[in-house]
């Protein structure tokens, strides 16, 4: 996909960070967006700062866990515009615990979100795409899609379940000769608000010494990358047809990293852990 104008992209999480980054350059591009966050306060902000007539824009409220909600959410759009044309599957929340302390119900919520939010946008607009002649799903998974990290096990696995996903879809969209095709996006630190949302165990503390205003501190210390540099490298990403796209120079690093190092990087963590925790 060259150009953004007059498709219609879907985003959720689009009430704040990469998200709301992402409706404004699409905006800007000349594209019509259905926008959808389960906060009503900052989605009511980004349709505002917008400032789109009703045929280029439509929001919704949504929680990415309802699948019926999310099915609903896509035959409203196509009801709307007529059609659809990507989807970016970006909404997301963190969890940090130990494996050992995190609790079912945490895990779940996490998950709920952060995989099968991805995978009820993806199949539920899948065949809108493909029914538009050109489409293109953008899944975003993360560094931690790429690498394990101590007290992210919950964040891992929803992220690498993305990336293995979204990779999968690719192929299988290829063999097909499909005029749709997907993307898995891996953001290093990005300045959002996602860290001071988490939730988070004791365990979390015992594990690397730091308490959770400690610990949400250390993260943002690693937060380089702007929401709005993200957006502009994920639509390059698009336009290039690219099945990765790395965010910021820490994800390159990661990556680099897990290539030379595909098991052996985990005691550089550790060692790392620790020695910030001293």
């Amino acid at each position: 996909m060259k150009n953004f104008k007059d498709k219609v992209a879907v985003i959720t999480g689009a009430g704040s960070g990469i998200g709301r980054a992402l409706a404004k350059e699409l905006a800007a591009s000349g594209a019509k967006l259905a926008l959808s966050d389960i906060n009503e306060a900052g989605l009511k902000q980004t349709a505002k700062d917008l400032g789109l007539a009703e045929d280029r824009l439509m929001t919704r409220v949504l929680d990415v866990a309802d699948r019926q909600a999310f099915y609903d959410f896509a035959d409203d759009v196509v009801n709307h515009f007529g059609y659809a044309n990507l989807i970016f599957n970006n909404a997301g929340v963190a969890l940090g615990a130990t494996v050992e302390d995190m609790n079912y119900d945490d895990f779940e919520w996490l998950m709920n979100i952060n995989f099968w939010g991805v995978v009820y946008g993806t199949k539920a607009f899948l065949p809108y795409l493909k029914q538009a002649g050109e489409g293109h799903i953008i899944n975003i998974s993360s560094i931690f899609g790429l690498v394990g990290i101590p007290t992210q096990s919950a964040y891992n696995a929803a992220k690498f379940a993305v990336r293995g996903f979204t990779e999968s879809l690719r192929i299988e969209l290829e063999m097909e000769g499909s005029p749709v095709s997907c993307t898995s996006v891996h953001p290093g630190g990005i300045k959002t608000n996602i860290a001071k949302a988490a939730r988070m165990t004791d365990g979390v503390e015992r594990i690397t010494g730091a308490n959770k205003e400690k610990s949400i501190q250390d993260f943002e210390k690693l937060f380089r990358t702007t929401p709005e540099e993200a957006a502009s490298t994920i639509l390059k990403g698009v336009r290039g047809n690219k099945r990765r796209v790395l965010i910021g120079s820490d994800a390159v690093a990661v990556d680099t990293m897990q290539r030379l190092l595909p098991t052996s990087y985990q005691k550089l963590i550790a060692m790392g852990q620790k020695y910030m925790s001293k």
